[in-house]
């Protein structure tokens, strides 16, 4: 596993955090369209208190390290590596604890196939060797979905979730699939959901213990964690070549094993 001070260097070379490629203006619109009610980025959750511009940008400046100055409109934005390091970290402990129930249900979901897919499936494979039942709900199931009303499907990869749509692995931020999941198994809900966008933001709506890994420009997630719905957000680009991913994957794996 990398030093806490190679793998900083990783994920600001890779722009995993750092200098990322999201642009600037891409945030704000995306906080802006948040803190107006537009449900695309609320993710699937709804809030306790109004969260305005203002409020929003502050946030993601504190939780994620984007740039604070509301008057940096245009260019470069930034996810501090240190909030991401420190929210794997966190994540680890969380995936542990659950592991360490007895007969855990853990439930894997991903929005991000072309990019988080690397992440959660080495997860689900520690999780299931370590006992772990990985819940596999509402497969096949099918629903008009946001990709211009295409008929979408939930369909697993090694236990964990994604949106199929003409036989391919879509990128979705649709809370949908997850609350039809979730009525499933609302008898015996999952001790655990690690997730990213819709997946996660409907399962910590639905009070369901969640971890989740979020983009700059993907706020909704952050005001969940902040407001006690989501249990612990990483920052991170979201959509970087995949084998970028495995030093923080490794630091994932090994930090969940050591609390054990």
């Amino acid at each position: 596993m990398l030093s806490r001070d190679r793998l900083r260097e990783h994920l600001i070379r890779t722009r995993i955090a750092g200098d990322v490629a999201t642009p600037r203006e891409n945030n704000l619109d995306h906080y802006s369209s948040l803190a107006n009610g537009d449900p695309y980025y609320m993710l699937g959750l709804t809030f306790e208190q109004p969260w305005s511009f203002r409020d929003i940008l502050e946030l993601m400046s504190k939780a994620a390290g984007v740039v604070a100055d509301p008057g940096h409109r245009w260019g470069q934005d930034t996810i501090d590596a240190e909030r991401t390091i420190d929210a794997l970290d966190a994540m680890a402990e969380r995936i542990a604890a659950a592991l360490s129930r007895e007969r855990p249900r853990l439930l894997f979901a991903t929005g991000h196939p072309t990019g988080l897919l690397a992440v959660h499936l080495p997860l689900a494979r520690l999780a299931a060797e370590r006992g772990a039942t990985l819940l596999t709900p509402a497969e096949g199931w099918t629903y008009a979905g946001s990709g211009f009303g295409r008929p979408r499907r939930i369909r697993y990869l090694q236990d964990v979730a994604m949106l199929d749509d003409k036989g391919g692995f879509v990128h979705t931020h649709d809370a949908t699939p997850m609350e039809r999941m979730l009525a499933e198994l609302a008898e015996e809900p999952p001790d655990l959901v690690i997730a990213d966008h819709g997946w996660a933001g409907a399962a910590g709506e639905a009070g369901v213990p969640t971890v989740a890994f979020a983009d700059s420009n993907d706020p909704g997630l952050f005001l969940g964690e902040a407001e006690g719905k989501i249990d612990v957000v990483v920052p991170l680009d979201d959509n970087v070549l995949p084998r970028h991913y495995a030093p923080l994957t490794e630091r994932l794996v090994t930090g969940v094993s050591r609390a054990l």
